[in-house]
């Protein structure tokens, strides 16, 4: 039966698409017509008795339904037919992918790679139980902003001003004045290299620090730097072991910089060249430029990094903290470890509301710290002094209690497992 129906699909697809009909002009034309595999090793044949009209088959499924639009072969430019969806799968929530804490003007700023936006709270903020989700105060979104895939939330904090990155299909840090609110241009716009990730800046100097994914390096700027302006420096090549660049934190006290990495290594310009190292949090000289060797590197098993993404340094404990997205963990490491060490703290548990931890942001004045977490549409605040399984101070929530993201960073297929009925979408 199912072979009848589906041979028939073909038959009436095929038809439909190679038929010239009437057509305007400039209307789509046929790309280009592969050849199937034989009908047989697609559907074996049935039995006999399931040996039906197909037409008649088509006709009872109500399959003729999805060919009752024109299909059409023009000459002219080739053009887009669409249909509306039977059905959407999509978030309407936000996915928090950064996070900064202002405490002179007590908000929380999140960077929402979902619906490409970023939303200010009281950083008083709990939200009760009983409430879908947390009201903003701000929310800066909409096409003037420019806002895509961004990441990498830093807050100046003479001005305030929010710096935010581009993560993916956007190559630029963008800048939005203080108190900016709805569908706002940028103040400034740097055009950066692709795949940006994370920034931190030394205030006393001027300088933004950002991290590039791959090719993997440190980008060193003007903090005020604007549209083309290159870098003031950048830290790059074999000897510095960089290896798919995500997190940094900077001490200026003791010109130390900290940068995270995911271990994903190849030469772009030469193909089968992909390796993979473990993860580390690789130590240089802050004002370290080329290619430039770590001072030390924190890496292996005892670690427990895996997919480590934002990085704060609290400055008067000399202590790390690193949001650890696929290990559902905050580790806590001290500025001077080196090699295969363990972290000296781990909040981890049920209790935390941890939930892929991707931002992480230091609030020394108030002796908290700050974690988006991309699972569950959240930001959940900690005491500095947290260990273990130890449950939130305060949380920003964006979605219902419970629900969970379908986490859709920018889905580029999809196939369908008829089975067990489910889709699978590679992220």
């Amino acid at each position: 039966m199912r072979s009848a129906i589906f041979a028939a699909a073909l038959l009436i697809a095929t038809t439909l698409c190679l038929s010239t009909v009437k057509r305007p002009i400039g209307s789509p034309r046929l790309v280009s017509v592969e050849e199937l595999a034989d009908y047989n090793e697609i559907c074996p044949p049935e039995p006999a008795s399931h040996n039906r009209s197909m037409i008649a088959a088509l006709e009872e499924n109500n399959l003729f339904a999805a060919f009752t639009e024109t299909s059409v072969r023009a000459e002219g430019d080739t053009a887009d037919v669409t249909r509306p969806p039977v059905r959407t799968i999509k978030d309407t929530y936000p996915i928090y992918s950064s996070v900064a804490v202002d405490p002179l003007r007590d908000e929380v700023v999140l960077q929402d790679t979902n619906l490409f936006g970023i939303k200010i709270f009281s950083r008083l903020e709990n939200t009760p139980s009983d409430v879908e989700a947390a009201k903003p105060k701000r929310v800066i979104q909409g096409p003037k902003t420019l806002n895509e895939y961004n990441n990498g939330l830093y807050i100046d904090p003479k001005t305030g001003n929010i710096h935010t990155v581009a993560m993916d299909t956007a190559d630029s840090m963008l800048v939005f004045p203080g108190g900016a609110d709805g569908d706002v241009a940028p103040i400034r716009k740097l055009n950066t290299p692709h795949r940006n990730f994370a920034t931190a800046a030394n205030e006393e100097k001027g300088e933004i620090y950002i991290t590039i994914q791959y090719p993997p390096k440190v980008m060193v700027y003007r903090k005020e730097a604007n549209a083309d302006e290159k870098p003031l420096r950048v830290l790059e090549g074999p000897h510095t072991l960089l290896y798919d660049t995500h997190g940094i934190a900077l001490d200026v006290k003791r010109n130390l910089m900290f940068v995270g990495t995911w271990g994903n290594a190849s030469d772009h310009k030469v193909a089968g060249t992909g390796r993979f190292y473990p993860p580390s949090i690789n130590v240089y000289p802050l004002d370290a430029s080329g290619d430039t060797a770590p001072l030390r590197v924190i890496q292996g098993p005892k670690t427990q990094l895996d997919w480590a993404g934002g990085m704060k340094l609290d400055p008067d404990t000399q202590e790390i903290y690193v949001a650890n997205d696929v290990g559902n963990s905050i580790l806590v490491f001290r500025e001077t470890d080196a090699g295969n060490v363990a972290p000296s703290r781990i909040i981890k548990g049920s209790k935390t509301g941890l939930n892929h931890p991707a931002g992480i942001s230091i609030d020394t004045m108030n002796k908290e710290f700050w974690v988006s977490n991309m699972g569950n549409s959240s930001a959940t605040c900690y005491s500095l002094k947290a260990n273990g399984d130890a449950a939130p101070v305060r949380t920003i929530r964006s979605a219902p209690v419970g629900r969970q993201s379908v986490k859709f960073g920018k889905p580029q297929a999809v196939a369908y497992d008829s089975k067990r009925e489910q889709y699978l979408v590679p992220n």
